[in-house]
């Protein structure tokens, strides 16, 4: 089964908070993701960085970490929704500002933009999560329950789904979401990336 690019976040079965990417591609797969401080970054492989010219969405940060808070996407938004928390804007309103701005990509497929931002926090009265998805028929945020952790992904059921997150460290999360547990239903992966809060956050890439 063929559902796009994924994304899951929430606490994972340690209770930390994490987030999680995948790219699943069947138009450009010479993709992966490159790990910084503070981010991790969807790019062409070396030899096809043309490719860009032929899509303008195949390249963007796909996790930053502002703050306390992560947000990860499937897209240029995810730097949109980082600027404006950190200019101090709520997470919920954040995703929303952006996805209601940015719309779905205006590309073949109407490819719907997916995001998501956690705080690193543990203690429920702190802790926020939030998932959030704009297709060419609808926008919607949803609040994602202290312990929960889910998935959405552009081409599937359109609405997040609960999952068994069974990856502890940011190494294990980037390779889990790639094709391990459920994710291992969906064809096409390319890369992925997570990052998983421990004290701190940390970030990894998996590129097979």
């Amino acid at each position: 089964m063929y559902t796009g690019r994924i994304l899951s976040t929430g606490m994972n079965c340690d209770g930390k908070p994490f987030v999680a990417y995948r790219v699943s591609s069947r138009s450009f797969p010479n993709r992966r993701c490159l790990k910084f401080d503070n981010r991790a970054a969807v790019v062409p492989k070396e030899g096809f960085e043309k490719d860009i010219y032929e899509n303008t969405y195949i390249t963007y940060n796909s996790i930053r970490i502002v703050r306390d808070m992560a947000i990860v996407s499937n897209g240029s938004h995810t730097d949109v929704i980082a600027d404006k928390i950190a200019l101090g804007m709520n997470i919920k309103d954040a995703i929303a500002y952006s996805l209601l701005t940015m719309d779905y990509e205006k590309d073949d497929y109407n490819t719907p933009r997916i995001a998501a931002v956690v705080t690193s926090t543990n203690k429920k009265e702190e802790y926020g999560c939030y998932v959030g998805i704009a297709n060419d028929k609808k926008l919607l945020v949803e609040q994602v329950p202290f312990g929960d952790a889910v998935f959405i992904s552009t081409y599937g059921s359109q609405v997040h789904d609960k999952v068994d997150f069974e990856a502890k460290t940011s190494t294990e999360a980037a390779k889990y979401i790639f094709d391990e547990g459920v994710f291992a239903n969906y064809e096409k992966p390319v890369t992925s990336c997570a990052a998983v809060f421990d004290g701190e956050w940390t970030i990894d890439v998996y590129n097979p």
